[in-house]
Order: structure tokens, then C-alpha cells, then sequence
């Protein structure tokens, strides 16, 4: 498969969350398998999560946006808008980083994911978004004058990769399937860093933690303290370098392993093995859910509008079960959950989309 004409590729996901440079392993990957030489950009914890995931890949410093988050969910969007003039700065910063660099090197074309100053004026560049419809949880108004700003910024960009299939069924619902959508977009199917196979098992309770603080640290301490009564095997992983429970070991209680921040490699078969995951309804995870058909229950980051309206889209398709971190108790979504239909979410191929949406990209480099 290796390519006699191997490309100069540059990716550079988002820094809020895990989920956006998970999402770009399987890109990093194929396009490896194709003979393509991929530089990776980010800051320190992404570098040390791709270079774990990709040994001896090369990587390059950029800042993540740092942005910070109310403790309280109706705070949580204000919280983002008030942060936007910061946000512009960033975005401006990265693209003279952009430019900069790539008069050093020359790359062949570049891969953002949702990081919006990343285009280049002579370098074919990609962005690669599911939320296209952007949302501020504050009416029309705002959702439209957000809209605009949104469409004006992945235009800038030669394609738009949405990240979901077209049409119905899909993931992403609304989110990747307004109307219009962006003149430049393509749908790459699911960018899951899983590779399914035939090992499923049903064998314990999977806490899959992720997303911003500090309400990752909060829900937690929330399910850590719950956790204490269930009499099952649980594995417990937090997701974050960071977490106020440094273990020494793999172990807690009786019944359960806990982890900090793993790989992909280590972090599969712990999907694969679970009876039902609890976790974020960040879009990654849930393409990674959805891929391996597992059950899980999603208790969304309060106040982030985007993970609020997926896990109350794919409750009412029945596709996931969503209770909200606000007086969650654990017991009682588990049982409510044993009633639930848990419909597998038959996406054929979607998977594997991508694959050709980057050959034929990279063909036009």
C-alpha cells in the first residue's frame, strides 16, 4: 500500500479533551499504512499520548487554548462565550504558527482538528468537525449569529471532514446534519481509534472518565463514592494525568482495577470486556461505544450544550441510556437501565469512510 510518492502530512488536533486526538489515530495510522510521513502538533500530554500510541512518530509544540470552566452547569457556556476574544487570539496565533513553520517545512497539506487557524493560503488544508451546527443554549438569535461566525471559519479551510455518516441513522444527529451545510463539507464516517473485533465479553462495570474540569474531577468523586456499594467487578478509568487519586497500583477495593490515563491499546479490551460503561457523551467515546455496540449510561458534562443534546438524542432513539450528573445515583440508573432497548446503531462501513474521503484527498496533494 505504501505510496511512491509519499506526502509531507501535518495533524493537529484540539486540545479540549482527549477525544480530538484519539479521533485522529486512525488517520495517522492509515496514512502511515499509505507511506506517508505525518508530523504530529500539539501540547505535552497529546505529544506523549500519540508518540505511546505511534513510537518514534514525530511530534512539534503547539499550545492548547487553555480555556477554563464554570464549577456550575448553567454557567458553563457563558463561561466559553466570555473567553471568545481569547479564543480569537489564539486562533490568530496559531495561524501565524502555521505560517511560520511551514516556511521551515514543507509540508504537503495539513489535517486541524477543530483548531480553526490552521489553514494555510497555498497548502491544501482540512478541518475536521461533527459539530457543525454549533450551539450557545441561549435561542435562536445566538444560535444563528454563531452560525454564521462558525460557517465563515471552516470555509477558510479547503474541505470540512464531518465526522459522522450521511443521513439516517448517523450519530451526531442535528449537530452534523444542518441544513445548509458548508459548501466545502464531506462526511468521513466515524473516526473511532478502535478496531473492533470477534473478542466481546460482559464481564464488568467500565467508569469511563474525560472531558473539562473540573467537572470531570466532580462526577468523579460522585461515582467514586457510589461505586463503594456495588457489588460487581469494576474498572474504573480516569482519564486525566491529573487525578486527585494517585494510585500506586492498578488496584481499589476487592473487585476493581483503576487506572489514571491509558492507551488505546491498553484501554480496548476493558471496553470490549464491559457489561455497561458509564461515561461522558463526548462524540469520541461514543463513536468508540458505537463501533464495539456497547451499552452505556451518559451522564453529560453539565452546561456543555453539545454533549446535553447528544445524550438526550440517542436516549430517544434508544441507542443510549442519559441521566444527568445532577443528583445521579447510581444504583437507580442501573436498574432503570436494564429496561432500556439499547438498539445497536447499524452504521455499515462507517467505520472505514474515511479511508477513501483521504485517498482521494491526499491523491490531490
Amino acid at each position: 500500500m505504501e505510496s511512491n510518492n509519499p506526502k509531507q502530512i501535518l495533524i493537529v488536533p484540539l486540545d479540549w479533551g482527549l477525544g480530538h486526538t484519539t479521533r485522529c489515530v486512525p488517520l495517522i495510522r492509515y496514512l502511515q499504512q499509505l507511506g506517508h510521513h505525518i508530523t504530529v502538533g500539539g501540547n505535552e500530554w497529546q505529544r506523549k499520548y500519540i508518540t505511546e500510541t505511534f513510537p518514534g512518530i514525530e511530534t512539534i509544540h503547539l499550545d492548547g487554548y487553555n480555556v477554563s470552566y464554570s464549577k456550575h452547569g448553567k454557567g458553563f457556556m457563558f463561561a466559553i462565550l466570555q473567553q471568545i476574544p481569547k479564543l480569537l487570539r489564539n486562533v490568530r496565533k496559531e495561524h501565524e504558527w502555521l505560517i511560520e513553520l511551514s516556511e521551515k517545512r514543507k509540508f504537503d497539506g495539513i489535517i486541524s482538528d477543530n483548531r480553526y487557524g490552521l489553514f494555510h493560503p497555498t497548502i491544501p488544508s482540512v478541518i475536521m468537525t461533527h459539530q457543525v451546527l454549533a450551539q450557545t443554549g441561549m435561542g435562536n438569535t445566538a444560535d444563528s449569529l454563531l452560525r454564521r461566525l462558525h460557517y465563515r471559519f471552516l470555509t477558510r479551510f479547503g474541505q470540512c471532514w464531518v465526522v459522522d455518516v450521511p443521513g439516517i441513522p448517523n450519530l451526531s444527529g442535528k449537530l452534523g446534519h444542518p441544513s445548509p451545510m458548508p459548501r466545502n463539507a464531506k462526511f468521513a464516517g466515524l473516526l473511532s481509534q478502535i478496531i473492533p473485533n470477534a473478542h466481546i465479553a460482559e464481564d464488568h462495570l467500565l467508569v469511563l472518565l474525560s472531558g473539562p474540569e473540573p467537572q470531570r474531577t466532580m462526577l468523579s468523586h460522585i461515582l467514586w463514592e457510589q461505586l463503594k456499594d456495588h457489588k460487581g467487578k469494576v474498572v474504573f478509568v480516569e482519564g486525566s494525568d491529573k487525578a486527585p487519586r494517585q494510585a500506586n497500583n492498578s488496584t481499589f477495593g476487592q473487585n476493581g482495577r483503576y487506572f489514571l490515563r491509558i492507551t488505546k491499546d491498553s484501554l480496548q479490551p476493558l471496553i470490549e470486556d464491559a457489561s455497561i460503561v458509564i461515561c461522558r457523551s463526548g462524540y469520541s467515546t461514543l463513536m468508540d461505544l458505537a463501533v464495539l455496540y456497547k451499552k452505556a449510561i451518559l451522564i453529560p458534562t453539565p452546561g456543555q450544550t453539545e454533549q446535553e443534546y447528544l445524550g438526550k438524542h440517542l436516549h430517544k432513539e434508544g441507542v443510549f441510556f442519559h441521566a444527568p450528573q445532577k443528583n445521579f445515583d447510581l444504583q437507580h440508573a442501573l436498574t432503570d437501565a436494564q429496561l432500556f432497548p439499547f438498539k445497536k446503531l447499524e452504521l455499515h462501513g462507517a467505520h472505514e469512510l474515511y479511508k477513501g474521503v483521504v485517498e482521494e484527498w491526499v491523491k490531490s496533494l
